[in-house]
């Protein structure tokens, strides 16, 4: 897959507008915790994000519990998957290779979350029914969802640059018998985007136990993309959720300050 680099005078724009790492370390933390108490992540998977700068990015230690992740927590890790910040002897998950990879190929990533969610997962398990946007929102998967065909933890640089390759210019995809992988250009972006991905492909399993799925046309998909902000979306969807969140005290009310 070929790399695409910015220009000089975009790289200098974005850095301008980059979010923070504290902010970032917020974002994450409460991503992580969010999607667990969602029954999305769960014991295992990660949210990562990349750092200003492009070449390093935050995630989880490999043995701290998706439920109690804090800013703290989060390791600064390189492209080729080292620490190089962060509590001493710690380790970063073993398929800390994906994120890798994937930040390297791809300039517009910013955020990646890995999650092994059940239902999701069911269409790798068959044939001739793929994984398609069968609701409004899945219209972020109209270039398609392509499924990686080896389950193996993705332990090591070539698994993630296998990883890639399967992905291309796609946004989220699928590893047989495995897992998911999502990505977007932010990490609250990632959180909605995982939630659709989820709530699409549940609908799908539901829908198949009545009739024939029927996935979204291309006119449908036209149709909802013209009125649809995904700015004002995701806005919109975190503070329900964080709100949500900060009443059942998964997090404290000042990470979302």
């Amino acid at each position: 897959m070929q790399v695409h680099k910015k220009s000089d005078s975009a790289a200098a724009a974005e850095a301008a507008d980059a979010p923070s790492e504290a902010s970032l370390r917020l974002d994450v933390a409460m991503s992580t915790r969010l999607l667990n108490s969602l029954k999305i992540l769960e014991y295992s998977g990660h949210v990562s994000a990349r750092l200003p700068g492009g070449v390093t990015f935050l995630i989880q230690p490999q043995e701290k519990s998706r439920a109690e992740v804090s800013p703290d927590d989060l390791l600064v890790c390189d492209l080729d998957g080292k620490v190089v910040s962060g509590p001493t002897d710690i380790k970063p998950p073993s398929e800390v290779f994906l994120h890798c990879e994937i930040y390297r190929a791809r300039v517009d990533v910013n955020s990646i979350a890995h999650f092994h969610h059940d239902v999701t997962n069911v269409f790798t398990l068959v044939e001739d029914v793929p994984l398609l946007p069968f609701k409004n929102h899945a219209i972020r998967w109209k270039s398609g969802i392509p499924v990686h065909p080896d389950p193996a933890h993705v332990d090591d640089a070539e698994r993630g640059r296998g990883i890639v390759a399967t992905l291309g210019p796609h946004h989220a995809m699928q590893i047989r018998a495995h897992g998911q992988i999502v990505t977007a250009e932010t990490v609250r972006g990632v959180f909605i985007d995982s939630l659709h991905l989820v709530e699409n492909a549940e609908a799908a399993y539901r829908a198949a136990a009545i009739g024939k799925l029927k996935p979204l046309t291309e006119g449908e998909i036209e149709s909802f993309s013209h009125g649809f902000r995904r700015g004002h979306h995701i806005r919109k969807l975190w503070n329900y959720y964080a709100r949500g969140a900060i009443r059942d005290g998964i997090f404290p009310e000042a990470w979302n300050a």
